[in-house]
């Protein structure tokens, strides 16, 4: 419950900062379907469906709805920047890798209730009942920042989350990892890893979750099928399967640290 009333208020105040940048406008435009994909900057507003050579958001930028966006490189959210893909229904396709600096807000993925898993669902605040379709062809690498969301996603390479966290709680939720997750060092008010599919390890490691009106609030891990290692240490508070019997992780190899009692092997 408390996760939903976090994302409702990031969206508000995605909305509120965006309302601070009106006129704002990107200073790169789609290119016409004949010539070469452009480099696209963003400084505010909201990022056209079309082919881009590689996105850079400076500003607070959104992907309005039923946008289709196909990125050939990278796309790269700048410190303090805010990526909102996570409002609206959308496809997006990025060839290379996706990157997020200090204090930056990445919001990626939307879909109707109970979609991802029990309760993980959370609908877009735009046509609640559809949904993002977002394919990374590399890597998504978040340093410091504020908050990392990641709704049902492909992502082939490996999620690498580094430091950082806010008053937003972050979900990994229901995405598709080719190689490993790897998150370290975020003190966030809530974080929860559920219902993901990965390729290869997933290691967390100093994770605190701090939220002030839930004392006993854990790190969620829940329901991931990793196909080799889950490794948890250093989970404060605590860390914590899910509500329903017999909602624990598969793992392939071995569970390490404090999810070992929360898996099982993969069969």
């Amino acid at each position: 419950m408390k996760f939903r009333i976090g994302a409702a208020m990031m969206v508000a105040s995605f909305g509120a900062a965006a309302t601070g940048l009106v006129g704002a406008t990107s200073i790169a435009s789609a290119a016409p379907s004949s010539m070469p994909p452009m480099a696209y900057t963003c400084t505010g507003g909201e990022i056209p469906s079309g082919n881009y050579a590689s996105i850079t958001v400076k500003g607070v930028c959104s992907v309005p709805a039923d946008a289709v966006i196909s990125v050939v490189g990278n796309v790269n959210v700048a410190a303090g920047a805010v990526l909102d893909a996570q409002s609206a229904p959308s496809t997006i396709t990025v060839g290379r890798n996706v990157t997020a600096a200090a204090g930056s807000i990445l919001g990626l993925g939307c879909q109707p209730t109970n979609s991802i898993g029990r309760f993980a669902g959370v609908p877009c605040a735009v046509e609640p009942a559809g949904h993002t379709t977002i394919t990374v062809g590399g890597n998504v690498t978040a340093t410091d920042a504020n908050t990392v969301l990641m709704r049902k996603m492909t992502v082939n390479g490996n999620v690498t989350l580094t430091g950082g966290g806010g008053e937003i709680p972050w979900s990994i939720k229901g995405n598709t990892i080719g190689g490993n997750l790897t998150i370290t060092g975020v003190t966030a008010d809530w974080l929860g890893v559920q219902f993901n599919g990965i390729g290869r390890n997933a290691t967390l490691t100093n994770i605190t979750a701090t939220d002030p009106g839930d004392p006993g609030r854990t790190v969620a891990v829940v329901e991931n099928t990793v196909a080799r290692n889950l490794n948890c240490t250093g989970l404060a508070p605590g860390v914590s399967g899910g509500f329903i019997p017999g909602e624990v992780n598969h793992v392939g190899h071995n569970a390490n640290g404090q999810c070992a009692s929360l898996s099982a092997p993969l069969i």
